[in-house]
């Protein structure tokens, strides 16, 4: 379709560029982020994505925006695997994968600084404690439907357990820590509670 002057509009396509644009530049911040923490340069992620630094600016128009999507970008992926592990045939390997994914997850938020991302996802809008509880709720009580998980045990006790975990081994140098203290979690979780005093 055409225009009086015989050209054709270019609305859809600039609209693609813009989402494709914002979808590298979301891609690259992940990247620049994990490497150097929130006080990252933003010309390096714009240059990474490979657009100048007005196209970040339209985007995201301040770091906390910026940050706010990033960390959004990384709980949308945890939904979606959450999701599919629901339906999975082994309720205990589905738990431990998405454990998994959201210790690495944990490891790789806390370097932006957690009072950071709070005050980010608060103005966005989004609760991300309450979603990333509502996952493991729902797979903790698969695990727990299915008899292989304490009954006493909370989605929320577990979260802090993991990111108990991530923040202790934030410095540690030693290859694999983070999954062996995972593991002996694990092994709580399926264990048999203890007669408390």
């Amino acid at each position: 379709m055409t225009n009086s002057q015989g050209r054709t509009p270019a609305g859809p396509p600039r609209r693609t560029d813009a989402r494709l644009n914002r979808e590298r530049l979301v891609a690259a911040a992940r990247e620049v982020f994990a490497e150097a923490g929130p006080g990252a340069s933003l010309n390096e992620i714009a240059r990474r994505a490979g657009v100048g630094p007005g196209t970040l600016y339209r985007h995201f128009p301040d770091r906390s925006a910026l940050l706010t999507a990033v960390l959004a970008d990384r709980i949308e992926t945890l939904g979606a695997q959450a999701e599919r592990l629901l339906v999975s045939e082994d309720a205990d390997d589905a738990l431990e994968r998405w454990l998994r994914a959201f210790l690495a997850h944990a490891r790789a938020n806390q370097g932006m600084g957690s009072a950071l991302l709070a005050d980010a996802a608060g103005e966005a809008g989004i609760d991300c404690h309450r979603r990333i509880l509502d996952m493991a709720t729902g797979l903790l009580a698969r695990a727990q439907q299915h008899g292989t998980a304490r009954a006493d045990l909370t989605a929320d006790d577990l979260l802090h357990l993991v990111v108990g975990i991530a923040l202790s081994t934030a410095q540690d140098e030693r290859t694999g820590r983070p999954g062996l203290l995972l593991g002996l979690v694990l092994d709580a979780v399926h264990g048999t509670p203890r007669r408390r005093a």
